[in-house]
């Protein structure tokens, strides 16, 4: 029986995104989201039961007590694909940490075009973190020996890699104990791979030990390294004025749109699309100058560095097309839709890969080279520009939304202090007081089988009024970008009473965003700093706090999700769950989904579970939540204690500030104040 076709609405929370799908619909274009309403998902492989891994299969279990010609069993599929999932992922995210690698060590050898060393403070804290030294040496020399430590950490063969030292020490002894510290980056994966051979490791809780191995080489390893790195590069991220949505798009610009991952590329892109040379290039073509908006991941990189305004998340890389207003649409590596370049040539857009490792047939491949990068940008963006004459009607949703984003862990630790008092005790002791009920990570993918950005916003805005402080990355921090959540007025109105206080205080927004998805490091950081801080336990897994994936899709976010759990946090995902069996059918087919569950939370303190419906997603947050402050002797949450003091949460003695330039704050106007706070708001 065909599946039924969705509305707009019905397909995205977005108004912009609707929009465009109305178009799509009207011209008949297909997009993912009509892609998914035509392709009906095969539920045996959907839920993990079809093995596909020699030449005797693909083997499809159905009924109870059914095995493959070689005699696995559901849960030995379920686990061999699971952990195959959880490689692809950490290899991915890794890999990107790799390249980092290897730029960080062009760089540091004069040998790159473009880049230098930005934030050379945190290069000689992560180095002597690491017993590098740094006394009397320049930060070349010393992010040359950090690079070669990085580097050799992909393809060590025995030890340890060196990131898991920044975990608590209590979680440390936790993983020494089980066996589950990396040994090497590349190492996990092969052996992942290797284990999962014909006729290879066949006990399911095995697998799955190793696949908690695999995780942690991507979350304290690849990712961690990668996430250095690019702040090391390109500088550690603070808050910033920016914008997000197809509003951003401009008419009378040549409008570049960069997706995908790497920063190297779209950190050059915006450096040479500011260059005198392409400016009046530009012009000449026509055209005001040249407009960047980023897609996906590295939207999120310039956007928390530079201010580059966010097209949108993951399922917008197809709607910006539609509008007939893009010149190129620049990618590199992950989440790129082969999709693009059919769509492309309805409309003037030139899909411009550059990645050595991605191609896409039908597009123009530019390969790029950190050796000659701002060259090659300039190239980039002159293909975009000579497109412009070819440009037809547009059709820019007017809808875009300020946001304020950056919020690394450094920064942070210092608006909770400032200077000289820097520290996380003003989070713990607002969690302890019970003013912040506890924390959210909620981060991930969007899905065009679920109607894009409603689960992220929906259990965001559900959270904040129970005064959960919300920290994003990712397409999920797009997702409330485009909501108006990430500005420091969203605390006015859409939070709990005892979190308003907080985010007036503090001047911050109740929802955070802290990067990219490989940045999800940052969160594991931060919960060690709030772990190692005092008063809320001395491991990750004693504080209140809970991972959401509401929308995910992708292998990288099994791997995120799986590092997390085991680092101690409770990790649920939104949709259908890969292992998830058939219960109505298959008996036997819910071991690795329990195990996933109830076993890693056992060994490990976290766990992973999958959860369709929002509104319990929410219900299992709190409850988790609440059952970790009980065991930390914490009072019960009150709703109602808070929120009687003076706007700047002075009447307990809590967040003292009461200096003068609060009280003056204090009597402007909304829009003044914000001005004030963030910076003037963008035309």
């Amino acid at each position: 029986m065909p599946k039924s076709v969705r509305t707009p609405e019905e397909r995205s929370a977005d108004p912009a995104a609707q929009e465009m799908l109305i178009f799509a619909d009207d011209i008949g274009l297909s997009t993912a989201f009509s892609r998914a309403d035509a392709m009906v998902p095969c539920n045996i492989g959907a839920a993990g039961m079809c093995c596909k891994l020699c030449g005797m299969g693909p083997c499809r279990l159905t009924k109870d007590g059914q095995t493959g010609v070689c005699g696995a069993t559901i849960d030995t599929i379920q686990a061999r694909n699971l952990i195959r999932a959880i490689a692809a992922g950490g290899a991915a995210h890794s890999d990107h940490g790799r390249d980092m690698a290897f730029t960080l060590k062009a760089v540091a050898n004069g040998e790159t075009e473009g880049y230098f060393i930005r934030d050379v403070a945190k290069l000689r804290t992560l180095a002597a973190g690491y017993k590098i030294p740094i006394e009397g040496r320049a930060p070349e020399a010393i992010a040359n020996d950090l690079a070669d430590l990085y580097i050799s950490q992909f393809g060590q063969q025995r030890g340890e890699i060196v990131p898991i030292q920044r975990a608590p020490a209590k979680r440390q002894k936790l993983w020494k104990e089980q066996g589950v510290i990396p040994r090497g980056v590349d190492r996990e994966v092969v052996e992942a791979l290797h284990r999962t051979h014909i006729g290879d490791d066949q006990d399911p809780t095995h697998i799955l030990h190793h696949a908690i191995r695999t995780a942690l080489a991507d979350g304290w390893g690849g990712s961690m390294m990668a996430t250095d790195i690019s702040d090391i590069l390109f500088g550690t991220p603070a808050p910033i004025l920016g914008q997000a949505n197809l509003g951003v798009l401009k008419d009378d610009m040549v409008n570049v749109v960069v997706h995908g991952h790497e920063p190297t590329l779209s950190e050059m892109i915006v450096a040479a699309s500011q260059t005198p040379e392409i400016i009046e290039y530009a012009k000449a073509a026509g055209a005001k100058g040249v407009n960047l908006a980023g897609i996906c991941c590295t939207a999120n990189e310039i956007l928390m560095r530079q201010g580059i305004p966010a097209a949108g998340n993951f399922l917008h890389q197809e709607l910006s097309i539609l509008t007939g207003a893009v010149e190129a649409m620049v990618v590199d590596v992950q989440c790129v839709m082969q999709a693009l370049v059919s769509l492309a040539e309805n409309f003037h857009t030139k899909i411009i890969t550059t990645s050595p490792k991605v191609k896409i047939k039908g597009a123009t491949h530019i390969e790029f080279n950190e050796h000659k990068a701002l060259t090659i940008a300039k190239d980039i963006l002159k293909v975009a520009i000579d497109n412009y004459a070819n440009r037809k009607k547009t059709r820019i949703p007017n809808v875009r939304e300020s946001l304020i984003p950056g919020f690394s862990h450094e920064y942070i630790n210092y608006m909770l202090g400032g200077s000289y008092r820097a520290s996380f005790r003003p989070l713990n002791d607002a969690i302890m007081s019970g003013r912040i009920r506890g924390v959210a990570a909620i981060v991930g993918c969007n899905n065009p089988r679920s109607q894009q950005d409603f689960s992220h916003t929906y259990v965001t805005q559900k959270l904040l009024k129970q005064d959960v402080l919300v920290v994003e990355t990712g397409c999920g921090a797009i997702a409330s970008a485009k909501l108006g959540l990430l500005l420091g007025e969203a605390g006015l109105d859409k939070v709990g009473p005892g979190l308003r206080e907080v985010c007036e205080t503090v001047g911050i927004p109740p929802v955070l965003h802290m990067g990219s998805c490989v940045d999800n490091t940052r969160i594991l950081t931060v919960l060690t700093q709030m772990a190692e801080e005092g008063g809320l336990g001395d491991d990750i897994s004693d504080i209140p706090a809970v991972g959401l994936a509401p929308e995910w899709m992708s292998e990288k976010a099994l791997a995120i999700g799986t590092y997390c759990v085991a680092s101690g946090a409770y990790v649920i995902f939104g949709g259908s769950s890969p292992v998830g069996g058939m219960p109505d059918r298959v008996e036997d087919s819910d071991l690795v989904l329990k195990y996933i569950s109830e076993g890693w939370e056992e060994l490990y303190g976290g766990k992973l579970e999958f959860i369709a419906d929002a509104d319990v997603m929410i219900e299992k947050t709190l409850e988790h939540i609440d059952k970790k402050r009980a065991a930390l002797g914490l009072p019960a949450y009150e709703p109602d204690k808070f929120g009687k003091s003076d706007r700047f949460g002075n009447a307990e003695g809590h967040f003292r500030h009461g200096d003068e330039r609060m009280l003056e704050l204090e009597a402007l106007p909304l829009a003044q104040r914000r001005e004030a706070l963030y910076g003037a708001s963008p035309n």
